[in-house]
Formats: C-alpha cells, sequence, structure tokens
C-alpha cells in the first residue's frame, strides 16, 4: 500500500512537472512570440472601432428617407477631369493597396530566407504602394471639397436618379432650361454666399425640387476614410522605420527570421482588409 502511494504521488508530481513546462516561460503558446500576440491584441481592439462607425455609417444610412447615390457622388476620376466613370478611381485605389499587400507578404517570405536584400526591396515596393494610395485618397479629398464643395457642415449630394431641365437659375452658371444631369459639379450652386434649392423638371415633366443630402454622409465620409488614411499613413512610417532597421543588419542578427517584419506585416494586411469593408460599406452601399 506504502509502495502504491510512493509511485502516485511520483506519477503525480510529473506530470505537474511535465504541465509546469509550458508555464515557465520560455514556450511560446500557439508557437507566436509574445510581441505577435500584442500585435494581435491591438488589431483586434482596431477591429472593433472600424466595426463601430461602419455600423454607425450603416445604421444612418438604411434609417434617413434620403442618401447620395454612390455612383453619381464618386463618379469623378481626379487628375484626368473625367467624370461618368463611377467607382473606377476607388477601384484604382483598392487596387494598388491589394498590391502592396502582395508586395507585403513577398517581404515576410524573404525575411524567413534571411535574405536581407529581397526584404528591402519588398518592402519598397510597400511604402510606394502606401504612398500612392495616400495620395489617390488626398485627390479625392480635393475634388470632394474644393471642386464638389461638399464639407462637414453641407453635402450638395442629394438623391438625384434621373434628369431634367432647371426652370429657375441661380446668376452663376446655372441658368432656367439649363440639363440637369445627376451627379455633375455644377450642381454646387450658391448665390451671395448661401446655398439654394433649385426647382427642375424632369424627363417626365414633373416639377421638382433639388434637395441637399444629409450632412452625415460626408461627416462620415471623412471621418471613416480619414481614420483609415491615417492608419495607412502611421503603416508608411513604420515601414520606413523597419525597413532602415533591416537595411543596418539589425534584424539579421537576432536570428529569428525577421519577425519585426512579419509583424508590420499583420499590421498592413489588416489595413488593407479593413478598407475592403470601408469600399464595400461605403462606396457600394
Amino acid at each position: 500500500m506504502a509502495q502504491e502511494t510512493l509511485t502516485h504521488d511520483h506519477d503525480t508530481q510529473h506530470d505537474v512537472d511535465h504541465q509546469g513546462e509550458n508555464w515557465n516561460g520560455g514556450n511560446e503558446p500557439f508557437k507566436a512570440s509574445y510581441g505577435k500576440l500584442m500585435m494581435w491584441y491591438f488589431l483586434l481592439s482596431d477591429a472593433f472601432t472600424f466595426a463601430g462607425l461602419l455600423i454607425a455609417y450603416g445604421t444612418l444610412r438604411f434609417s434617413s428617407p434620403s442618401w447620395p447615390v454612390p455612383d453619381f457622388v464618386f463618379q469623378a476620376f481626379p487628375g484626368v477631369a473625367a467624370h461618368g466613370l463611377p467607382l473606377i478611381f476607388v477601384t484604382v485605389m483598392t487596387f494598388i493597396l491589394i498590391v502592396s499587400s502582395v508586395t507585403m507578404v513577398r517581404a515576410v517570405q524573404e525575411g524567413h530566407r534571411y535574405n536581407k536584400r529581397g526584404v528591402v526591396v519588398w518592402m519598397f515596393a510597400t511604402i510606394i504602394g502606401g504612398a500612392m494610395f495616400l495620395g489617390c485618397q488626398a485627390l479625392e479629398w480635393y475634388t470632394l471639397i474644393v471642386k464638389e464643395h461638399m464639407t462637414l457642415s453641407y453635402n450638395p449630394f442629394g438623391t438625384h436618379t434621373e434628369s431634367g431641365t432647371y426652370l429657375e437659375g441661380d446668376g452663376h452658371g446655372i441658368n432656367a432650361g439649363d440639363t440637369f444631369v445627376a451627379g455633375d459639379s455644377y450642381l454646387i450652386h450658391m448665390h451671395d454666399g448661401e446655398y439654394h434649392n433649385l426647382k427642375y423638371k424632369t424627363a417626365d415633366g414633373e416639377t421638382k425640387t433639388q434637395a441637399f443630402g444629409p450632412k452625415a454622409f460626408g461627416q462620415l465620409f471623412f471621418a471613416i476614410t480619414g481614420f483609415h488614411g491615417f492608419h495607412v499613413l502611421s503603416g508608411v512610417v513604420f515601414l520606413l522605420i523597419v525597413m532602415v532597421n533591416v537595411m543596418s543588419g539589425l534584424y539579421h542578427d537576432r536570428g529569428n527570421h525577421y519577425e519585426m517584419v512579419e509583424k508590420i506585416g499583420l499590421y498592413w494586411h489588416f489595413v488593407d482588409l479593413v478598407w475592403v469593408f470601408v469600399f464595400l460599406v461605403f462606396y457600394l452601399l
């Protein structure tokens, strides 16, 4: 009996010691380092922030009786002065960001191979992609603010779905009898420093009043796209810092397969994924 007790105690102690090996700080849970786990925690919390913004947009979008049609609002192609191209420019922006995600994958792969030159080349390509996206976003904002006059307090885009003829003019470029085309920038009209509604006649001969859109559209647009743009800008800065460290040989000497490149890669993929949801919810709904 005593022998059985001693054997049982020995086995129990062995099990405790064996399990303790997983909690002595030397092993990595799920083979993920502390730095990777903290990055995942940060990305999860950031995902909740973006989710809250997009849910708020969707709630206001479907509860408002009048909302701008994205095909009309985003039909300009900044830089070439082209109109009538709905969502083409933002599609180009999305393509640029997706390609930058691919180049980031290549940088991580080269890091696992300890190819310092390959990591630098592909990270630099990612930085170029991020800078191009920010430049496109700046052009989009410039077009909406300067040319379309959309601000936080004024939204010139109502729900325009049909063409017609103006019955009244504003004395500043729009005259009675002018053809109304949904989404054209000349819908922006100001008289004595104030915006006014104009009456127009539809193709069916019905008289309607051009209504301005809800202010929340512009406010949410600049808040959501601006918040995402800040993430892209931060990512470009972080990528530059990490790339400089890669060039110095800092991560190569650590012998951890360029883990820092992989961690900044997680952040960059998150930024790209969030933009897919922004594109879906804001530009397509």
